[in-house]
């Protein structure tokens, strides 16, 4: 395996050790609460930032508490009807027939509940990407940090996924305003399907999402989705499976950032940062390690280019406080210790009270030849891109183009589900992890993987015809 520290830097500047880096943290943000049962856990954000004061990272960073986003923030992405929902709907108001309707329309209640401060939540989220991008455009800082953003499934017009706003995309959009190209990498265990959405039709904005594809929530990320429009073959999704381990990830992840780094030439990078991919997850069925999640941040952090960090999914949350905390360390350069000092939370770490974790015995059912076939389409998707898109500056749009969808009936239409609603107790996550907590389970591990291999055939009889 290649060094841990080795990249390729654009002809923007060489690699550097040190970066001038910033922090948005909103203090507050671990009071917000789901719901009992519920696997997403706002306080795992402020575990999260715990760690990272205890090692003294704090030190080496611009510590900022974001400004709320406004409704007229929030409206450059979402729709009116949506944002006046989502600041007026409240679990006292839930029984009034008025928002009985609105709940279905919203797709508010099951995996997205009504919880006390919701749009205060999202303002804090929002917001603090909304400022990172700001950060970014002003030249402040080379790397922007937002552990309470990354939710990557809301829709223009509606939750989904444990996400009502979509701080990316309105972080994204930002970004536009002063950078021609921004490239949008996902490493959350679920596609990023409401980020992809949002630009599928544009040049400026190339999506790359590594994802488990198959019987799995939101059921969408095949490798064949690649835009629309000008936005044909910007969109890239790299379908895997259950097991996937850091050998596996790497192999597939540094070639193909690699590849696009160099045809799309970004002049800004966000990545997402979901912890769900980590071995041990509630929700997920991935194997990686701590610094294989974080070998992505390594590897994009060397091409000197403006970075936005964010979080996402994770659902075992004392994983999730290690693998942000580590991640945070490496956007600023420093190696810490794998003992955790004590902290607030230092009980929620045993029996082992150490930084990183090890991966289990899993099968990996990524096979090598399916894997090869995946890069090996991918790399000549973005070979197909002669050149990166360029665009005047005096005509950047103020909104990214997204399509808009035609109406559907909406008591009708399908809604698919990331959490099958069952009880996800212990907010210390002492608890074992039981199997009908998973999206899905052993009993569709080998028809998922059936499904997989018939993507990569399908790839192959596509070559030949």
């Amino acid at each position: 395996m290649d060094d841990d520290t080795a990249g390729a830097s654009l002809p923007s500047g060489p690699d550097a050790t040190k970066r001038r880096v910033t922090y948005f943290y909103e203090p507050s943000i671990g009071d917000y609460y789901y719901g009992q049962g519920h696997p997403m856990k706002p306080h795992r954000i402020r575990m999260a930032h715990n760690l990272i004061v205890h090692y003294s990272l704090h030190r080496r960073m611009e510590i900022n508490r974001p400004f709320p986003a406004g409704a007229n923030d929030i409206r450059r992405f979402h729709t009116d009807e949506y944002v006046q929902f989502l600041r007026s709907v409240s679990p006292d108001v839930l029984a009034e027939p008025s928002f009985n309707r609105s709940q279905k329309r919203f797709n508010v209640g099951e995996d997205c509940p009504v919880f006390e401060g919701l749009f205060n939540f999202c303002q804090a989220s929002a917001g603090g990407s909304i400022g990172a991008a700001v950060k970014l455009n002003r030249g402040d800082a080379d790397i922007a940090l937002n552990w309470a953003g990354g939710l990557h499934h809301a829709k223009k017009s509606e939750a989904s996924g444990f996400c009502y706003v979509n701080d990316i995309v309105l972080g994204i959009l930002e970004l536009l305003k002063v950078h021609r190209r921004v490239i949008y990498v996902d490493i959350d265990v679920h596609h990023g399907d409401g980020v992809e959405e949002a630009f599928y039709t544009t040049d400026r904005v190339m999506t790359v999402s590594f994802h488990k594809y198959g019987d799995y929530f939101p059921g969408t990320g095949h490798i064949r989705d690649t835009g629309a429009g000008l936005g044909q073959n910007y969109a890239l999704n790299v379908p895997l499976n259950d097991g996937m381990d850091d050998v596996s990830f790497r192999s597939l992840f540094r070639p193909i950032i690699q590849k696009a780094m160099e045809i799309y030439q970004p002049d800004a990078v966000v990545l997402q940062c979901g912890a769900d991919s980590l071995a041990g997850d509630r929700l997920g069925d991935f194997n990686l390690s701590v610094k294989g999640h974080a070998d992505c941040l390594r590897f994009l952090r060397s091409f000197n280019v403006p970075l936005m960090i964010l979080g996402g999914g994770g659902y075992t949350i004392r994983n999730v406080a290690r693998c942000w905390c580590y991640e945070t360390a490496v956007a600023v350069g420093v190696e810490p210790d794998n003992k955790l000092p004590y902290n607030e939370y230092y009980e929620y770490f045993g029996p082992d009270y150490n930084l990183h974790i090890v991966p289990s015995n899993m099968e990996n059912l990524n096979a090598p030849e399916d894997m090869d076939r995946i890069r090996n389409v991918l790399l000549e998707q973005l070979s197909n891109l002669s050149h990166a898109p360029s665009v005047p500056f005096q005509t950047t749009p103020r909104t990214a183009q997204a399509p808009e969808e035609a109406e559907e009936d909406i008591d009708r239409r399908p809604k698919p589900r990331i959490w099958n609603g069952d009880d996800l107790e212990s907010d210390n996550d002492d608890d074992a992890i039981d199997p009908q907590y998973r999206t899905s389970s052993t009993d569709n591990q080998t028809s998922v993987n059936t499904e997989m291999r018939d993507v990569v055939d399908e790839m192959d009889e596509e070559k030949t015809d």
